[in-house]
């Protein structure tokens, strides 16, 4: 199937448009792009820079990817975005390219549902089956796990991880880590709770949101130190590989967690 590009869009000699994928009127492509097979660009959608994208994405109209990253120290190196497979990014989104100070890479994985108006500044990674509601804003090198899922005007500080199945409520401000499976809402921002809704959507056990659920209160309830949460937290995860991951998250936390 041939690639449907509108006469008014104008795309680049070295750009790789792979079959079937369809261009919308007034969108511009840059020579270093590639798109893969079935992914549908809307009208006034920019494009630009090293920018990889992979298959059956939906890109509505006015988004701008592959962007030069806001970073007073970039020089013009020829940094990438990566985005994977299956993703919805909706109107007025955009997506930089990364540093040369960092992994030289902005990465979005696959099956994404990202909405309007949503920021993804240089050197985020994101997982997959994310969600980021309108407004959402990250800044630079922040990582989001899978199934994480973000209200709408959800604020993230440089350099924040957030864990997987974890879940914000609208108008969070996170400026330390958020672990996984948790909930948090606030300026600034404050545990909640597990997520015990989106784990049972996805299938998990009443015995392993039981032995998160415990973990949570070992970390936030509890009134012990880190040294201790961690030995509590290696005794529990023999019990559940759910915690063991929470654990890992937790000693691998440069910023600190949210409290």
């Amino acid at each position: 199937m041939n690639a449907e590009i509108h006469p008014t869009a104008m795309i680049a000699r070295g750009a790789r448009i792979g079959a079937g994928v369809s261009v919308g009127a007034y969108s511009i492509i840059g020579e270093n792009v590639v798109i893969g097979e079935g992914t549908r660009v809307g009208p006034h959608v920019v494009i630009d820079g090293h920018t990889s994208i992979g298959r059956g994405n939906r890109i509505f109209q006015f988004s701008s990817l592959g962007g030069p990253p806001q970073d007073k120290k970039y020089s013009g190196e020829p940094t990438k975005l990566e985005i994977g497979d299956g993703n919805v990014i909706r109107e007025y989104v955009t997506i930089n390219r990364g540093t040369a100070q960092d992994a030289g890479v902005t990465r979005v994985g696959d099956e994404n549902w990202i909405m309007a108006y949503v920021h993804f500044a240089h050197d985020c990674q994101i997982g997959d089956n994310t969600v980021f509601a309108n407004a959402c804003e990250l800044a630079g090198h922040v990582r989001v796990g899978d199934w994480a899922i973000l209200g709408a005007t959800t604020l993230v500080h440089q350099f924040v991880r957030i864990g997987e199945c974890s879940f914000t409520g609208m108008g969070t401000f996170l400026d330390r880590d958020l672990p996984p499976y948790v909930k948090a809402a606030g300026n600034m921002a404050k545990p909640y709770g597990i997520n015990s809704v989106g784990l049972r959507r996805r299938g998990f056990s009443d015995e392993t949101i039981h032995a998160l659920k415990r973990a949570y209160r070992t970390i936030y309830r509890a009134g012990l130190g880190r040294d201790e949460v961690m030995r509590e937290l290696r005794d529990q995860s023999a019990e559940c590989a759910e915690v063991a991951r929470l654990a890992d998250f937790l000693d691998h936390s440069e910023r600190g967690i949210i409290h």
